[in-house]
């Protein structure tokens, strides 16, 4: 005999899970508690006779043999159970300690057993009338608050939409979800709101209620669950006296209130969400003082002030004086530096104050300018409490103090503060993103990365893989190109790689900067081939680059660089969407690292500066910014765009390499022509140029651009070629064709475009404006024109011209006319006596031409033609 148990003052999702395993298990018989809640029960008074529960009394007097135990772990003796009693566990909360090891137990994490036991019954494809199926959906409704709870996943979401289409009634589930409270329980209800105490613990609400029930026989959870709703706090602890002793009902709304822990604590148990316990010989205020007391060691702060701290904080001692603050605070970005003497802190120094100290020529030195206090926190402290010090100190920045030792060991911004504080995206799973990682790189890339991570693990060496790359990730567009950042020494880790692996490598002190070479390197024997292919092209060396911080001298210069964290190493990046990092060493593997917000601004899909200064410390990042928002299609966040238009005249001072390195990049985007046509829209281009034009013209032909793989007789390269540096070119060679030669020459030297690309697109200026001579004039003087262009201003040419006349020429020269030669060569002449000179060049020009203008069709009559030309120059010999 089978039979299905769940446990005592079952509610719907305990009785649900019996009904949901008699189905699946046809030979369990399911068993009712003793008790059941008052509308569990109300439910099986009206529908009880069309469902299979039994009660224990009507068990045949037959022996055990199989047990399904739904939604609890526990389990009371029945009779006919013996020690070879098999038993089968289905349950939604965690698995308890110590249950024995031939206990079969399956538990995931979901808002209701219901939905385990639904999810088996859909599979099965069995039908279900209104009343099983209502009896389910009540199951997931009760244990998930109407799908509204915190710990609601998707099944339960999917689970309840297949009981809807198997006919369960909402009309019926709500008059048992909300059912009345009885006169008894109603007293009870209002005697715990009465006595209702909320505790403040790391920024939550925890609500502790007490009350008497010993004449109580109604069950009790229904009450707490109207209390909860109307008080809403994260967490509720009911105490009431029963006759059995104390009872302890749980509910918590996070995870970061443990109620399964604290109803331990008083040899309860439950899952983090809900718990109880009853704890006897004990009295109800003894009871209740040692639970406040104990509350604080089981609600974790929502973030703790390590989770956002800056290590190795900038400090500046008393006598310092201003300029040498007002520098650091240049340097490194900061608003304030604690005061500090000797470990002790004596006052904060803000830049406000800084700035009127210079302003009005003071000789100040720190101590006289900060404000006074000794204010900290602790590494363990809540977000709450620094919260709550900033407002009440007005401090900005906050020093974190090891409570161990002392020391001060970071600091905490409030723009820490506001970014934590701000909506956060729930972040992938390491496992998801480790997937992805896995399945974005080739097998030879992604051994080699692994290595590293092995190396860097046991060098005791962060490392991780950051920027855009992992944004393109998280976007489902991974691309091959990464970077590699080392939280310690990459110089040092790319020198055990060389000697471990072989290879060789170069490196960059001042930067910290280091190229593993890979050719000579031996990776095992377990190392995938290289790739080699148009898609996974050969990898011939790795970047690795210590974590660190830039500060700039002046706007627009290159940036002074210090290593740092990888925190403060992000923080130098452009945009918040390009902060991301995914750590590789060790445990951390898939681990992703989002200090600054950059996760939620790509899912908004916004392009935001992390801080003031960007645009002006690196101008560059103007014309980057609208690069991404028009690939991603996102939008430029407004105090962004106001902070990008403000520094626009900082154009002027980039070199034009810089502007011109942009370019080059957004010449080969796929969306190149609405990228440049916002940066006409912003005034960009005149900024950069008043004769960098973009017109309905220019978007039509870029369009044309995209797609272009020019035929091999045009002389642009192999079919096999990379067509980017050619498409690049051709688009140069197209935006500054119409332009004057010498308004062409100007832009060209602005951008500092390479000689011979420069020299090319001069040339193709000057053809468009001859055009027409193509079209109008004889092959031969079409040739002569052509032929002092290289083939990259022809083919433009072709692209651009609207003149079908033209188009045929080009067409017509490559395919035809630049192949046309004479029969007769150099040697002909010299048997005919005359001696080489420029007069060979002038006599084989006058044959091609003849050829190409169709005066000449035969061998003998190019004879003919070299007669008489001859005979012009009175060179006339017989051959």
């Amino acid at each position: 005999m089978q039979i299905a148990l769940t446990h005592e003052q079952a509610d719907f999702d305990a009785i649900a899970s019996l009904l949901g395993a008699n189905i699946l298990f046809e030979e369990a018989i399911p068993l009712l508690p003793h008790r059941l809640n008052r509308n569990v029960r109300a439910y099986l008074n009206l529908y009880g006779a069309d469902l299979p529960f039994k009660e224990i009394g009507d068990l045949p007097n037959e022996t055990v043999q199989h047990v399904i135990l739904v939604d609890t772990q526990s389990i009371t003796s029945i009779k006919g159970m013996t020690v070879a009693t098999s038993v089968q566990v289905i349950d939604h909360h965690p698995r308890r300690e110590g249950l024995p090891d031939v206990w079969i137990v399956t538990t995931e994490e979901t808002g209701a057993t219901t939905t385990l036991l639904v999810e088996a019954l859909r599979e099965q494809n069995g039908d279900l009338n209104t009343i099983q199926s209502t009896l389910l959906l009540l199951g997931i409704y009760e244990d998930t608050g109407s799908l509204t709870y915190s710990h609601t996943t998707s099944r339960d979401l999917r689970a309840a939409a297949y009981l809807l289409e198997q006919g369960a009634s909402l009309q019926i589930a709500n008059n048992f979800i909300n059912h009345p409270l009885s006169p008894r329980q109603q007293d009870l209800y209002d005697q715990l709101r009465s006595t209702a105490e909320i505790f403040r613990i790391h920024g939550y609400s925890v609500v502790v209620a007490c009350s008497d029930a010993v004449d109580m026989e109604e069950e009790l959870s229904t009450v707490v669950h109207k209390l909860r709703d109307l008080l809403d706090p994260d967490a509720l602890l009911v105490l009431v006296t029963t006759k059995g002793g104390v009872q302890l009902i749980a509910r918590s709304t996070t995870d970061n209130i443990d109620v399964a822990a604290i109803a331990a604590h008083f040899g309860g148990g439950g899952h983090e969400r809900a718990a109880a316990g009853l704890i006897r010989n004990r009295d109800l205020e003894r009871v209740r003082q040692e639970l406040i007391e104990i509350l604080p060691k089981f609600v974790r702060p929502s973030i703790a002030v390590s989770q956002i701290l800056s290590r190795d904080p900038h400090l500046v001692a008393p006598q310092v004086q201003v300029e040498q603050v007002a520098e650091m605070m240049r340097r490194y970005g900061y608003e304030g530096f604690p005061v500090v003497n000797e470990g002790k802190i004596l006052g904060l120094v803000t830049r406000r104050a800084v700035d009127r100290a210079i302003t009005h020529k003071l000789d100040a030195t720190a101590s006289s300018l900060m404000d006074a206090g000794e204010y900290s926190v602790s590494p363990d402290d809540s977000i709450e409490h620094l919260q709550r010090l900033m407002t009440d100190t007005g401090w900005g920045q906050i020093p974190v103090v090891s409570p161990e030792s002392g020391e001060i060991i970071g600091i905490v911004t409030r723009t820490d503060l506001l970014k934590t504080l701000s909506p956060q995206p729930k972040l992938p799973s390491r496992q998801k993103l480790v997937v992805k990682l896995e399945n974005a790189l080739p097998p030879y890339r992604l051994h080699v990365i692994k290595t590293i991570a092995r190396i860097a693990y046991q060098q005791h060496s962060a490392l991780y893989i950051v920027g855009g790359f992992v944004r393109d990730l998280l976007l489902e567009k991974p691309g091959l190109d990464f970077d590699l950042v080392v939280e310690g020494d990459a110089i040092a880790l790319a020198q055990v790689l060389a000697r471990e692996y072989g290879g060789r490598i170069t490196s960059h002190p001042r930067f910290g900067t280091a190229k593993w070479h890979l050719e000579g390197a031996y990776l095992g024997d377990d190392s995938p081939p290289q790739d080699n292919s148009e898609d996974h092209p050969t990898i011939n060396s790795i970047d690795l680059v210590t974590a660190r911080t830039e500060f700039y001298s002046q706007p627009s210069a290159l940036p002074i660089v210090e290593r740092s964290s990888i925190k403060l190493d992000l923080h130098r990046r452009d945009f918040t969407i390009n902060t991301l990092a995914l750590r590789l060493d060790g445990n951390h593997y898939g681990e992703l690292h989002d200090y600054w917000g950059g996760l939620n601004d790509l899912k908004q899909g916004i392009v935001r500066v992390l801080h003031s200064l960007s645009f002006i410390d690196d101008p560059t990042r103007i014309l980057r910014a609208v690069r991404f928002e028009q690939r991603f299609k996102f939008c430029i966040e407004d105090r962004t765009m106001e902070l990008l238009e403000a520094a626009l005249p900082l154009l002027d001072r980039l070199s034009g390499d810089r502007i011109r390195h942009e370019l080059d990049n957004i010449l080969i985007e796929e969306n190149v022509e609405r990228i440049i046509g916002r940066l006409n829209e912003l005034s960009l281009l005149s900024t950069i140029h008043p004769a960098l034009v973009w017109d309905d013209w220019l978007v039509e032909k870029f369009r044309g651009l995209r797609v272009i793989r020019p035929p091999t007789e045009w002389g642009l390269g192999s079919e096999n070629e990379s067509m980017i540096p050619i498409k690049r070119k051709l688009a140069y060679i197209i935006w500054f064709i119409r332009l004057p030669v010498d308004q062409a020459r100007q832009v060209l030297n602005r951008l500092r475009i390479f000689a011979s690309l420069k020299n090319t697109i001069l040339l193709a200026c000057q053809l468009w404006l001859e055009q027409d001579k193509l079209a109008h004039t004889p092959p031969s003087q079409a040739v002569l024109i052509l032929d002092a262009m290289p083939p990259l201003c022809r083919y433009a040419l072709y692209m651009c011209t609207s003149e079908q006349r033209v188009r045929d020429a080009l067409l017509n020269y490559v395919i035809d006319w630049a192949k046309v030669k004479p029969t007769l060569d150099g040697n002909d002449l010299r048997k005919r006596g005359i001696p080489p000179g420029p007069i060979y060049r002038d006599i084989l020009s006058r044959l091609r031409n003849a050829w190409l203008d169709g005066e000449i069709g035969t061998a003998e009559q190019e004879l003919e033609l070299l007669d008489a030309i001859l005979l012009d120059k009175g060179k006339c010999k017989s051959v």
